[in-house]
């Protein structure tokens, strides 16, 4: 008999934990998309419209360059959506009573909430999964399909005998073309007036050339090196060489090194890279691969007390509750970030000072409202 009756409560709790799950993984969803619209229209939409303008990237690539940035905003907003579907819901429950009979039939809110916490548990796995096998690749795509279309559009199509310039950020002239034809993107029998170095004029001659997202590629070629007065100083013959473009774009993409990476990855160049200008940005974001992910977990934290409503309530609070810890979090991991980078907190502090912060809140905020009451 007793064991007859484990096994109905068994069965029913199984029961609770889907009809929970299921409400929670609906308005996760609709989360997510609503949290990766706002970023996309607020950050990413403007950042790429600048990128058309500055750079002369052709629309279509754009729109390819959006898709592949998806992965990334996927990673911030799927810790937004899982404390909006955690509020939403433990809201909807307690403002229709039904956290009031659960609680009636013995089970606690601890029990309530386990399946939330399950739920943010596999999802901060998954956001630290994507973040490491496919924001890397994605990342790594962009930022070479970015450079290969900047220095597309400054390659006629189809033309004979032409000449076309290339010029430094400060738009004074870096390179002169003279190609004698050009299909499909490549450049036949060329001749570069090369001025990028001060000390000297480099004359550049190739039997073709063309360009890739490492710079500008030349090929069976002979570049002279010729002094102010005229005088040739040396001549050197190669079979394939690269030239970096005019408008440096990895400065500009500098800040993608790190979702390049993944963590094993972004260790071992950091190591190797002991010398570089944003090192310590790097480091920051080494340990904010292991930060973000957490914070889907610390966030249902401090959403789960927050969600539970007191009787005189009548009305759904948990999308204003959301939207009020994410701003709170985003904002504390704002001025973490910058006071990281500027070398006023530690690197590791830096990332996880956010999480800190809101689980000693959310803990104290669980124990008053959640665990006492259990």
């Amino acid at each position: 008999m007793l064991e007859e009756i484990k096994n109905f409560k068994f069965e029913n709790m199984k029961l609770l934990d889907k009809y929970i799950l299921k409400q929670v993984i609906e308005m996760f969803i609709m989360g997510v998309l609503v949290f990766t619209s706002i970023i996309f229209a607020s950050d990413t939409f403007m950042t790429l419209i600048k990128q058309i303008a500055k750079y002369g990237i052709p629309f279509k690539i754009a729109l390819i360059l959006v898709i592949l940035s998806l992965p990334s905003i996927f990673v911030m907003t799927i810790p937004m959506g899982v404390l909006l579907s955690t509020v939403m819901t433990l809201n909807k429950l307690s403002l229709a009573s039904e956290l009031t009979v659960m609680r009636a039939c013995g089970i606690g809110f601890n029990r309530i909430a386990k399946p939330v916490f399950i739920f943010a548990t596999i999802m901060c796995f998954a956001s630290f999964f994507i973040n490491e096998t496919i924001v890397p690749v994605m990342t790594k795509q962009s930022k070479d399909l970015a450079l290969w279309a900047f220095c597309q559009k400054n390659i006629p199509e189809g033309k004979h005998d032409f000449t076309f310039q290339e010029v430094n950020e400060d738009r004074s002239l870096k390179r002169l073309f003279y190609v004698e034809s050009c299909e499909d993107k490549q450049f036949n029998n060329v001749t570069v007036l090369d001025m990028s170095k001060p000390d000297a004029i480099h004359v550049l001659q190739a039997q073709s050339g063309g360009s890739s997202p490492k710079g500008w590629i030349f090929n069976n070629g002979i570049v002279y090196t010729i002094a102010d007065g005229g005088k040739i100083l040396n001549a050197t013959y190669f079979g394939k060489t690269i030239a970096q473009f005019g408008v440096n774009l990895k400065k500009e993409l500098k800040r993608n090194v790190a979702n390049e990476h993944n963590f094993p990855q972004l260790c071992l160049f950091i190591a190797r890279n002991k010398n570089l200008e944003y090192r310590t940005d790097l480091i920051i974001s080494l340990f904010d691969k292991l930060a973000l992910p957490l914070t889907t977990i610390v966030l249902v934290l401090i959403g789960v007390p927050l969600a539970i409503t007191p009787p005189r309530v009548r009305y759904n609070r948990g999308f204003l509750f959301s939207i009020l810890i994410i701003f709170a979090y985003y904002l504390i991991r704002a001025l973490s970030l910058s006071f990281g980078e500027a070398g006023t907190l530690n690197p590791f502090i830096a990332a996880f000072l956010p999480n800190i912060i809101l689980t000693i809140v959310g803990t104290y905020l669980y124990y008053r409202k959640v665990f006492t009451i259990t």
